[in-house]
């Protein structure tokens, strides 16, 4: 097994990790004091230089998106995304409980970075332990100077509030984020005009994730070659893939013997991830299908395991993309149908039903499911799921935002590479208890 050094998850477990003394002893805030001694433009080609990618499931160059806001602008707004809602994410949770310094370091020289004097985390409301380790470590970073007025004597002021949202998985996508930040309702806006000139309180505004702002500060800490140093360059045969450098973080669950979040070099194989980090197949069975990011990426076979989880790999064998890096493991003795199911019913009860293709197309994917589950279903069934599953989302360009692609790609990947699983069960008559239980519950 390769070694590596993790550095996004190098403090976490040790004791007190949370406290700003034991991380300003193990270096913490060098980087923003470098950072501070440059100009703001200096640190935004730094980190464009770097390759770095966000890391919040688009995988949009993070330094070319800062390069976005008006040159102009007077009042420029950084919004944190930590809702992390993606089924199987628990990445940034991670980070947020035992690290959290390093992610305000990271906003930081973000907020140098961009010329901005006011951040904002927004939180999901269920992470109570990353809420309050936040909430200790921003209050202390005022109390040393690190935030508040002229941070480190040098001239910037820098406020960071928490805003802690409702747990809806809407307020992931990041212009739903920024309504549910100004207190209403949180549906997804028209773009353009893109948050990087109207975004919050109509201000331009830059939104990241936590795991790409802690990559932030090791850049800045360590330098674009050492970043660049482990990933996947780009493919020269595609002109549109711009590389994925640095660490990841990735979260395995499901049917594996060591579930957990795992520290690797972007562009690990799916197989290796599993078999050498995560104790392999559960029962010394074998995978059927695997997650390659988050439910909304859809599914890996067998077959394709050895697909590079980086920001180019999945896509070549039918997947949304990378994602989250949140890997769920489906083992051979469970049936496709019941996966399905539990995807559609999660993102149909999701959808904020502002754009009817998702409100209307997910809830009748989840119906279509609950008949076949219920022993109703019949062979053409199956067809309609994909008709229905093809007519949603923005790539047919019919919604506001990417949640019905998210709930019809696991669709389309399900049927399209497990079509049999569909066929048995219709042909059988099976009834699922996954549907007596949602009855009798009610939900």
């Amino acid at each position: 097994m390769p070694t590596f050094e993790p550095v996004l998850l190098r403090r976490i477990g040790k004791p007190n990790s949370a406290s700003l003394e034991t991380y300003r002893a193990d270096g913490g805030y060098r980087a923003l004091e470098k950072a501070l001694k440059m100009a703001p433009a200096e640190v935004t080609e730094t980190v464009k230089a770097s390759g770095l990618r966000g890391r919040g499931g688009a995988g949009f160059p993070t330094g070319v998106k800062w390069t976005f806001l008006p040159k102009d602008a007077t009042t420029v707004y950084l919004a944190v995304n930590a809702d992390e809602s993606e089924p199987g994410t628990f990445n940034n949770r991670i980070i947020m409980e035992g690290d959290p310094h390093q992610i305000i370091e990271g906003i930081a020289i973000a907020c140098h970075a961009i010329k901005c004097g006011t951040a904002y985390i927004y939180l999901r409301y269920e992470f109570g332990r990353s809420y309050r380790a936040l909430k200790q470590a921003v209050e202390d970073c005022y109390a040393a100077n690190l935030l508040g007025k002229n941070i480190l004597g040098s001239g910037k002021d820098l406020d960071v509030y928490l805003h802690r949202g409702a747990g809806a998985y809407i307020c992931g996508e990041e212009t739903g984020l920024i309504e549910s930040l100004e207190g209403k309702r949180a549906w997804p806006r028209i773009k353009p005009p893109f948050p990087a000139i109207e975004g919050l309180f109509r201000k331009p505004t830059i939104v990241n994730n936590i795991e790409t702002l802690a990559c932030v500060t090791h850049i800045l800490d360590r330098g674009v070659e050492w970043f660049k140093s482990m990933g996947v360059p780009p493919d020269p045969a595609n002109p549109r893939d711009a590389g994925s450098y640095g660490p990841k973080l990735y979260c395995v669950s499901g049917h594996v013997n060591k579930p957990g979040c795992y520290e690797l070099p972007m562009g690990i194989t799916a197989r290796s991830l599993i078999d050498d980090y995560a104790g392999g197949v559960w029962k010394g069975r074998k995978a059927k299908a695997v997650v390659p990011g988050g439910m909304s990426m859809g599914f890996l076979t067998e077959k394709e395991l050895d697909t590079p989880l980086d920001f180019n790999g999945p896509g070549k064998v039918g997947c949304l993309g990378l994602g989250t890096a949140a890997v769920m493991v489906v083992d051979d003795q469970t049936n496709m149908v019941e996966v399905l199911y539990n995807s559609c019913r999660f993102y149909s009860h999701e959808s904020c039903g502002q754009c009817t293709p998702c409100r209307e197309g997910t809830a009748w994917m989840t119906k279509i499911l609950e008949r076949i589950l219920d022993g109703r279903g019949q062979l053409r069934d199956i067809d309609l799921l994909l008709e229905v599953a093809n007519g949603i989302g923005i790539i047919p360009g019919t919604t506001i935002c990417g949640l019905s692609d998210g709930a019809a790609w696991p669709v389309k990947n399900a049927i399209n590479k497990y079509r049999s699983d569909f066929e048995d069960w219709i042909k059988s008559g099976r009834k699922s208890t996954l549907v007596s239980l949602k009855m009798k519950s009610g939900h």
